[in-house]
C-alpha cells in the first residue's frame, strides 16, 4: 500500500520545483493541472462534453482555456456546469494513477487542496511555503501577470499560514538547497514509518 502525500501550496510559492524533488527521489507524482491539460487536449475525456454545452470553447479540437475564462467572463454560472465535467473526470484520472503507481510514496500536486477537500484522502500533507514579500517578487519577476491578477489569484487561494497550519510537513523554499534538503528529511521520515508499518 503506497503512502499517499499531498502536496500544496499557493502561487509562486515553488510547489512544482518541490514536487520535482519528490521526484528526483523515487516518489510517483500526479499533478492536478497537468491531469487537466491532458482532458482539455485533443482526444482527451473533457472534450466532447465540453463541446456539447459550450461549443465555442472548442478550438482545432482541443479545450481551450483562453475560451472557457471568456464563457465565465459573460456567464460566471457557466464554472458550475464546467466542473461538474471536469471534476469527476479528474477524480478518475487520479484513481487510475493510485491504481497504477508502484512507488511507495505517490505525492499528489493540488494547488486547491485544502479549499476542495482534497486533504482528506491523503495520509500527510506538505505545504511549500516562503514569505508573502517573496512570493509577489517570484510571481511579478515572470512577467506573466500583473500585481491586480497577482492578488485576484491569491484572494482566491487560502491564507497561507492557514494552509501551513494545516499541514503535517512544510517546504521553506527560499533556496534550493534548503528545499532539497527538506524534502529529503520528509521522504525519510515517511520510508522509516511505512518500514515499520
Amino acid at each position: 500500500m503506497s503512502f499517499k502525500l499531498g502536496l500544496t501550496g499557493s502561487i509562486g510559492m515553488g510547489k512544482s520545483t518541490t514536487a520535482q524533488m519528490f521526484v528526483d527521489l523515487g516518489c510517483a507524482l500526479w499533478d492536478a493541472d497537468a491531469a487537466v491539460h491532458r482532458l482539455y487536449d485533443i482526444g482527451g475525456a473533457a472534450v466532447a462534453p465540453m463541446q456539447a454545452i459550450f461549443p465555442e470553447a472548442i478550438v482545432a479540437g482541443a479545450v481551450s482555456r483562453d475560451k472557457l475564462k471568456e464563457v465565465i467572463g459573460r456567464d460566471p454560472s457557466a464554472l458550475g456546469s464546467i466542473e461538474e465535467i471536469v471534476h469527476p473526470l479528474v477524480a478518475q484520472d487520479r484513481a487510475n494513477f493510485i491504481e497504477f503507481a508502484t512507488a511507495d510514496i505517490l505525492v499528489f500536486d493540488i494547488p486547491l487542496l485544502f479549499e476542495t477537500g482534497g486533504n482528506e484522502a491523503m495520509d500527510a500533507v506538505v505545504c511549500v511555503s516562503i514569505p508573502a514579500e517573496l512570493q509577489r517578487n517570484r510571481v511579478l519577476a515572470r512577467g506573466t501577470m500583473s500585481d491586480a491578477q497577482f492578488e485576484q489569484i491569491r484572494a482566491k487561494q487560502m491564507p497561507n499560514d492557514k494552509k501551513v497550519a494545516l499541514s503535517d510537513y512544510v517546504v521553506t523554499t527560499d533556496t534550493l538547497d534548503h528545499a532539497r534538503q527538506q524534502v529529503e528529511k520528509i521522504v525519510t521520515t515517511i520510508r522509516g514509518q511505512l518500514a515499520h508499518a
